[in-house]
């Protein structure tokens, strides 16, 4: 995959994955909006039918009070004639006359001030009521002014009934006046405008707290709940108990506290499954992603493997070429000190291949978990004496020293000889390797508890904190810079860290850029 085609991958991949987190967002915020709209539809119709049952209920309550007076007292109602009219119709053919008459009679009832235990005047309420009658006349019985001279007539029909309108009419503004003249505690209390509104609430599924207040010409009255405040963006309003003016002196508020709160409520199982999926798709992308970077790391980090490999082959292989060229001269052959110089060489170079397949298969047996480490009780000073004398040829060339600071008192460990042997020569390696000068290697140990310290410190180029933390990853090879003598296949340290673990112990760098590094070895103690 070349890297122009990767990058556009990871492009488009992020693309789509903040596009989807982008819809989500902005999918919740039409939800949460749509539900806003529909609570403050529900709410207004709530609003307006508590004003509506106020004003019916008031109602109610003063015609109940008027109809146990009216039927109380046993008075006999004042009558009076408003209107009067009639509607002549004659036939030429048939002489008949058709005469139509209405009256509308209104029925005075005076009722006492003492009926709404206030000092109102004596008012007078009416009731209205229609009497129709039709009279038919077949002969000749009217004279030609179309009035009736006391005849009797053919036919008459006679109707009455309530003016169900005028009755209402009149009604609604007599006790209209009386009731605007009432305080407002006595015309409703707090406890029943409570229940009404949360039985409103309830027929419309708005089930959160809510408190309410009512104001008279703008200012808080008595009639309001414990925790009422003003809040305008959760606070609804209504006119209630208008006059007959048409004037709103009182006005319904109700304020809902935990609206978002709800709001978001009948959201939240959709959201949460949407914050799930969300959730999963984003760690599915940056697993993928994390895949494919350290495939491409994988990739290159190989790439680098095999040519360090086929240099570490290469040069050997050179070598014992030359030497058996040299050998098959007919004037060396006679030279046997020459042909066993080349002998030793050929010899050390076969030793250098076959070192090299054998740290590559001991890595994988460590994998697969086929590599036998037999334990047994060691002093580790001895472990760490005996790693010293591997590498003091190659320190001897590159004229160092290793200084050696023993000050555990408690040493003895279960542990492989032969393989824990491998993980010190493997870090003074490195840290001869690693160091452009002259190396200087200092070497510590100590007691932590019922452990047993090693720290390997040197003073070579050091590394930078993303290394400290992949250097013990296999292949990984800290780039050396102007170095150019450092070779390897990043295969050693991976190593160190499996035998390390394998003894039951821990290891960790500790290194600045151009300081040197610091190894540090954790080991149990055999009690």
């Amino acid at each position: 995959m070349n890297k122009l085609f990767f990058r556009l991958l990871v492009l488009l991949m992020s693309l789509s994955l903040i596009g989807i987190i982008l819809v989500q967002v902005y999918w919740f915020n039409t939800s949460f909006k749509n539900n806003d709209e529909q609570f403050k539809f529900h709410v207004k119709q709530v609003i307006g039918n508590v004003a509506e049952k106020l004003q019916n209920r008031e109602a109610y309550s003063f015609y109940d009070k008027y109809n146990h007076y009216k039927d109380s007292t046993g008075k006999v109602p004042r009558r009076d004639d408003l209107l009067e009219f009639y509607y002549v119709q004659k036939n030429p053919k048939t002489n008949q006359t058709i005469i139509y008459s209405n009256s509308i009679i209104s029925e005075d009832f005076k009722i006492s001030s003492g009926l709404f235990d206030k000092k109102f005047d004596t008012e007078s309420f009416k009731n209205f009521n229609s009497r129709r009658v039709t009279e038919v006349y077949n002969k000749n019985n009217l004279d030609n002014s179309g009035i009736q001279q006391s005849l009797i007539p053919d036919a008459r029909y006679e109707k009455s009934g309530n003016l169900d309108i005028l009755d209402n009419a009149q009604f609604e503004i007599f006790f209209k006046d009386i009731a605007s003249a009432m305080p407002l505690q006595e015309r409703i209390s707090k406890e029943v405008l409570r229940e009404i509104i949360k039985k409103e609430l309830e027929e419309y599924g708005v089930k959160t707290k809510f408190e309410f207040g009512i104001l008279s010409n703008g200012i808080q009255t008595k009639v309001k709940s414990d925790n009422f405040m003003y809040v305008q963006d959760a606070t609804y309003s209504i006119p209630v108990f208008t006059d007959n003016e048409g004037n709103e002196k009182y006005k319904l508020l109700v304020y809902f506290p935990h609206k978002k709160k709800f709001l978001l409520s009948e959201l939240v199982s959709i959201t949460i499954l949407s914050i799930i999926f969300t959730l999963i798709i984003i760690i599915a992308y940056t697993t993928a992603l994390n895949q494919l970077i350290r495939q491409r790391q994988i990739s290159e980090i190989k790439t680098d493997f095999i040519n360090n490999m086929t240099h570490e082959f290469k040069t050997p292989i050179a070598t014992i070429n030359l030497a058996l060229d040299a050998i098959r001269n007919p004037k060396i052959i006679e030279d046997k000190e020459k042909v066993f110089k080349y002998l030793e060489m050929i010899r050390d170079e076969n030793k250098r291949m076959h070192a090299q397949v054998e740290n590559v298969l001991r890595i994988s047996k460590l994998e697969k978990k086929e590599l036998n480490i037999i334990k047994e009780s060691s002093d580790i000073e001895e472990v760490i004496n005996d790693a010293i004398e591997h590498v003091n040829l190659i320190l001897e060339d590159r004229e160092g020293t290793i200084d050696i600071h023993f000050g555990a008192i408690r040493k003895t460990v279960l542990l492989n000889d032969v393989h824990f042997t491998n993980v010190i020569v493997n870090i003074l390696e490195n840290a001869i390797k690693y160091t452009p000068g002259i190396p200087k290697i200092d070497i510590y140990t100590e007691n932590i508890k019922d452990m047993v310290l090693i720290k390997i410190k040197d003073n070579g180029v050091g590394m930078s904190k993303i290394a400290q933390k992949k250097i013990f990853e296999k292949f990984y090879r800290e780039h050396t810079g102007d170095i150019h003598n450092v070779k390897g296949h990043g295969l050693g340290l991976a190593y160190v860290k499996r035998i390390v673990e394998d003894h039951n112990g821990q290891v960790y760098v500790e290194s600045e850029k151009g300081k040197g590094s610091t190894f540090i070895i954790k080991l149990p103690l055999i009690n």
